[in-house]
């Protein structure tokens, strides 16, 4: 696992180029290019290397991700078989192959089994775009076409293109790109930040409540669906209080409002079920799914619809006018079936469940627990997240909680691991193959980086 020692180019060289070129993801470029970017030319299992050789335990599963790590040849070997045989075929032209088949079948055979049918994409943003339209066009099969409103939550994600970001709730993005008609949005399920004096169960129950209030205010026969996330992700890996999901649920069969599950983080053995919904427990109509189908190795998304939607859609819908060039890729269905028989057949996912995902909850709350600095601990399975607290004992966040996490995260990488920092929180999700070895290390570099932004909070 050594970095190699070939690269044609020095790091300055590559920076330079990289400044010239390229806007980065959600941050400063002007101030990226002052400071030149990180540049990452080797991964194996869970780390990183970047071109200077440092090595980086990699915390965040790439973007939530990489559920079997680095350099699985496995899956490399699937890519490049399936390049051999066929490249690329589409699935238009009443046209299909047998990897997109294959994976399919797979998929359902994880699934529960109120699913049948799924529209593949090339991302969760256009898994989540695909939704929209999908939505709507259901309740025009059906007899009901003025149920066009989606809502969502505030400071929830499902995606950066227009309708995508539209969905979610963060309002900067929001400022910068617009909105499109027929959204709306309730609070987020956030206790810790929001809750006042009230207990996490009557908290769940009243923010839940007020997505029966946002659809008697617009109307149940024009609400078309909720969107939200079974927990926060880039929101903060947030989760809500117990009381939270079985009341969304109640409302949304209440008022006939599709529940639809962005499980685009949460999919593929995070929580240690498969799906995140079936670790909180309730029943959605729509999955969006993406990163963890493929360990990251290759763009894939998808929308999984319950068999309702899709008998609705096949049986009476006759021709739905929408599709993508890339729309079931022979080779990334190649490389998504070899990751799930990975995820199947290797027992990751129970690994996570009965081993991995509560030792590292163990460990967590024995170093974090009665830290200075760290009001919450939330998680479960392998991700987790550390609330940043000025007063633990009024909940009180600091003023600066953005430049403390984000501070945090940068020690983090001095440290050699690599954690998120959203809003005052710290976040974790490694790569499902982790042993615990592993964790003990990315949480004691963990442990190192907090306690370095305990001293400049004055919390040390």
């Amino acid at each position: 696992m050594n970095l190699p020692l070939n690269l044609k180019r020095k790091t300055e060289d590559y920076q330079k180029s990289d400044a010239a070129h390229h806007i980065h993801a959600f941050l400063d470029q002007k101030a990226l290019n002052a400071e030149g970017a990180r540049v990452m030319v080797r991964g194996e299992g869970l780390y990183l290397w970047d071109s200077e050789g440092k090595r980086y335990l990699d915390g965040m599963s790439g973007l939530w991700c990489t559920q079997l790590g680095y350099g699985r040849r496995d899956l490399t070997a699937a890519a490049a078989a399936q390049m051999d045989q066929l490249a690329y075929y589409n699935m238009f032209f009443h046209t299909t192959h047998p990897a997109v088949i294959e994976l399919s079948e797979l998929l359902f055979s994880l699934l529960p089994g109120h699913y049948s049918h799924v529209i593949y994409t090339n991302s969760g943003s256009e898994a989540n775009e695909v939704l929209i339209r999908t939505v709507r066009r259901y309740w025009q099969v059906v007899g009901q076409p003025q149920k066009k409103i989606m809502i969502g939550r505030w400071n929830g994600y499902h995606g950066s293109t227009l309708a995508a970001s539209a969905l979610g709730g963060m309002k900067f993005m929001h400022e910068m790109g617009g909105l499109i008609p027929d959204v709306a949005h309730i609070d987020e399920p956030y206790w810790y930040a929001h809750g006042g004096e009230l207990s996490p169960a009557e908290f769940g129950r009243r923010c839940a409540l007020q997505l029966e209030d946002k659809i008697l205010e617009l109307g149940a026969e024009n609400v078309a669906g909720f969107i939200a996330e079974p927990f926060q992700g880039a929101g903060g890996m947030i989760f809500p209080p117990e009381s939270y999901w079985p009341e969304i649920q109640r409302i949304c069969r209440q008022y006939d409002v599709l529940l639809c599950a962005d499980e685009v983080i949460g999919g593929f053995g995070r929580t240690g079920e498969w799906f995140a919904h079936e670790y909180f427990g309730f029943e959605p109509d729509t999955l969006s799914i993406a990163k963890g189908l493929t360990s990251g190795y290759i763009p894939m998304g998808g929308l999984v619809l319950s068999k309702r939607m899709a008998d609705a859609l096949v049986e009476h819908g006759g021709v739905f006018a929408h599709g993508l060039t890339y729309s079931g890729h022979p080779v990334a269905a190649a490389v998504a079936l070899g990751n799930l028989k990975a995820l199947r057949d290797e027992g990751v996912v129970c690994q996570v469940k009965d081993d991995t995902g509560p030792y590292l909850q163990q460990i967590l709350r024995e170093v974090f627990g009665n830290h200075p600095l760290i009001g919450e601990i939330q998680g479960t399975g392998l991700l987790a997240a550390l609330q940043f607290a000025e007063d633990k004992s009024t909940r009180k966040r600091f003023d600066n909680e953005n430049d403390l996490a984000w501070q945090c995260r940068t020690f983090g990488f001095e440290e050699g691991v690599i954690i998120r920092s959203t809003l005052g929180r710290m976040i974790m999700a490694p790569a499902l193959v982790a042993t615990r070895v592993e964790l003990d290390e990315l949480v004691e570099k963990t442990r190192v980086a907090v306690d370095r932004t305990a001293r400049i909070a004055g919390k040390l």
